[in-house]
C-alpha cells in the first residue's frame, strides 16, 4: 500500500500553486508541454482534490482512481495539454464513481490555467467513450466558444506612453490603443520594450516570464507612478 500523506486544503492549494508555477517556469525555459506529463498529472490531481475538498487516493495504479472527494466519490482524473483523447483502464473502471478530464492551457496573455473539459459520473462518462485496444477512450474536441468582446467590459486602469494608451479591462485583459482604437498587435511585444525603458522587470517572483496581463498591469502602474 502506498504511503501518501493526508493534506489539508491549505496544503493542497499551496501545492497546486507550486506545481503550476514550476510548470510555467519549465515552459518559459522552452520545454514542450508534452514533455511535462508527470507534472501535468500532478496538477490535475491537486486541482481535483481542491475543488472536491478531497484527498489523493492510495494505490492509484491498482484501483484506477486518483482522488477521493469529501463526499467519498472515487474520482479518475485525466489531465492533458494538447492530446485529442484520454484513455481509462477497462478492468478497473468499475471502481470509479466520477470522471474528470482537465486541460492545462498555456496562454501568452493569461499564463498557465486549468480548464475543466469533463466532470460527470462514471456511468455518464462511459456512454461517451469507445472501446479501443482494450481501453476506454474519451475523444476530446477543441470547441469554439463565443466570447464577449473585451471592449464591452469596464476599464480598470490605463496609462499613456508615447503615442499609445495601455488599457486594462476588468477581466485582466490588456489592450493597446491609439486614438481610442484597439491596435491589432501582439500586446506583449509592445509591452516588453516599454517595460525595459521604464525599469519594469519582465520576470515574476518565481523566475518565470510574466504573462501579458501581469506585465501590462505592472507597466500601467509604473507609468502612472512616474507621472505623479
Amino acid at each position: 500500500m502506498a504511503d501518501r500523506p493526508t493534506l489539508s486544503q491549505v496544503q493542497i492549494i499551496q501545492s497546486l500553486a507550486e506545481a503550476l508555477s514550476w510548470f510555467e517556469k519549465e515552459i518559459s525555459w522552452g520545454v514542450s508541454p508534452g514533455e511535462l506529463n508527470h507534472l501535468t498529472g500532478r496538477i490535475g490531481e491537486l486541482y481535483a482534490a481542491m475543488i472536491t475538498r478531497g484527498q489523493m487516493a492510495l494505490d492509484i495504479n491498482q484501483r484506477g482512481y486518483d482522488v477521493v472527494s469529501a463526499s467519498n466519490e472515487r474520482i479518475s482524473v485525466k489531465t492533458i495539454t494538447t492530446s485529442n483523447h484520454v484513455s481509462f483502464n477497462q478492468n478497473t473502471f468499475h471502481h470509479v464513481d466520477r470522471v474528470m478530464v482537465l486541460r492545462v492551457n498555456v496562454d501568452d496573455e493569461k499564463g498557465v490555467s486549468v480548464e475543466e473539459l469533463l466532470d460527470t459520473t462514471s456511468q455518464e462518462a462511459h456512454q461517451l467513450m469507445r472501446l479501443q485496444g482494450g481501453k476506454l477512450t474519451y475523444p476530446i474536441t477543441r470547441g469554439i466558444r463565443e466570447e464577449r468582446p473585451v471592449e464591452d467590459l469596464e476599464v480598470m486602469a490605463r496609462a499613456a506612453y508615447s503615442d499609445v494608451e495601455i488599457v486594462q479591462y476588468e477581466s485582466g485583459a490588456i489592450r493597446i490603443r491609439r486614438n481610442a482604437k484597439v491596435l491589432p498587435v501582439v500586446v506583449k511585444e509592445v509591452l516588453r520594450p516599454i517595460a525595459t525603458e521604464i525599469g519594469v522587470d519582465l520576470f515574476n517572483s518565481k523566475g518565470g516570464l510574466k504573462n501579458t496581463q501581469q506585465l501590462g498591469a505592472d507597466v500601467i502602474r509604473a507609468i502612472n507612478v512616474r507621472q505623479l
